[in-house]
């Protein structure tokens, strides 16, 4: 299971752009949590804080715990506004979760043991199809990534879905055995040399014929 990052924050009563236009005059940026059918909490948090989670990677597919007043509320990003200039967050949305409730979330797919690959070793070329795949899961399962062992691959093969063991409680959204990466054939280039003594040659014919048919033509 994915490790759970606390995220310190503070209730807020103001909405509206002035207010939120202050917040970020202290540091701080505006927030909200919605789902569960509870009411929607409006907050604030540090810039800092939630840049450094979002710089980390993979932001979107991580669980936080976003603590208010010593009360923890367990939630998923769902989306995030950025400045346009200085990428700094500027506005937060977040999903409140709720045991036995499934959620749809993208997950990472990782490439281990690429090393042993045999495919690989033989000069293949690892052909990512999909960086991550949408599943559905318990907020409470939810992976870190999607692992693909390389080691029995070989040139050609195509890696699906059902060739990866995956947790008996997430299912992918995609209703099909969908290709996740291939191995391909290594690329030769092969050079093409001219014939330089061949192409003026050619020119020569075409020119001694042009004056045969002017001679002619005369």
């Amino acid at each position: 299971m994915a490790e759970v990052i606390q995220l310190p924050a503070e209730a807020r009563e103001r909405g509206g752009k002035g207010a939120a236009r202050a917040m970020r005059r202290e540091g701080r940026i505006p927030a909200v949590i919605y789902g569960a059918k509870k009411d929607v909490t409006m907050l604030t948090m540090d810039v800092r804080h939630v840049a450094k989670e979002y710089n980390k990677g993979g932001f979107f597919s991580r669980l936080f715990e976003v603590v208010i007043d010593g009360k923890a509320e367990r939630v998923l990003p769902r989306d995030l506004q950025l400045h346009p200039v200085t990428d700094l967050p500027m506005h937060a949305d977040f999903l409140r979760l709720s045991k036995g409730v499934k959620i749809r979330i993208n997950i990472p797919v990782s490439f281990t043991n690429e090393e042993e690959s045999v495919g690989l070793k033989r000069g293949g070329i690892l052909n990512i199809v999909r960086h991550e795949i949408e599943f559905m899961v318990p907020p409470d399962s939810i992976p870190e990534a999607i692992v693909v062992d390389m080691e029995k691959w070989d040139v050609g093969d195509s890696i699906h879905i059902e060739d990866i063991t995956l947790p008996s409680d997430i299912t992918a959204t995609i209703d099909r055995n969908f290709t996740i990466a291939t191995i391909a054939s290594p690329v030769v280039e092969k050079e093409i040399v001219e014939d330089e003594d061949g192409a003026e040659g050619e020119d020569g014919e075409g020119e001694a014929d042009g004056e045969a048919e002017g001679d002619a033509e005369e």
